[in-house]
């Protein structure tokens, strides 16, 4: 299954008044070696696939990637996904910040994980396509 959507929105607020901007993500995207882990609510023990293409463009950060079935959190992120979870949100250590007029303003990040989420701290961080999905049957 491939999904993608945007992981976070430059210069907009998340729910901890963090704001992301234009280019935090370009070094950390520049030093990785590895696939990004595609994890469902931040859980190591549930990785459900990886982030094949992560790219800064003039909204946010993108992101897409495949659900792998050989993956031990791939059920139940194709459950949450059925379920209409379509939240995104970044793992990620601040490099450089600075203390803005009502929250954090990041400037650099290191980006260690995108999950699938059911409550996204930022709230417009939402997937946008979900390639193969078969909706649960209620």
């Amino acid at each position: 299954m491939i999904i993608e959507g945007y992981a976070a929105l430059f210069g907009v607020a998340d729910h901890m008044r963090d704001v992301v901007r234009a280019g935090a993500f370009r070094a950390s995207l520049a030093r990785r070696t590895e696939p990004l882990p595609m994890l469902l609510e931040h859980s190591r023990k549930s990785l459900a696939g990886h982030w094949s293409e992560t790219l800064e463009d003039g909204r946010g950060l993108f992101v897409r990637g495949e659900i792998r079935d050989d993956m031990p959190g791939a059920g139940r992120a194709r459950r949450a996904l059925a379920r209409g979870v379509d939240g995104l949100s970044i793992g990620f250590v601040p490099v450089i910040a600075h203390k803005g007029a009502r929250g954090r303003v990041l400037e650099e990040i290191d980006l260690l994980e995108v999950s699938i989420v059911s409550l996204p701290m930022q709230p417009r961080a939402r997937l946008t396509l979900a390639r193969g999905l078969i909706r649960a049957v209620a």
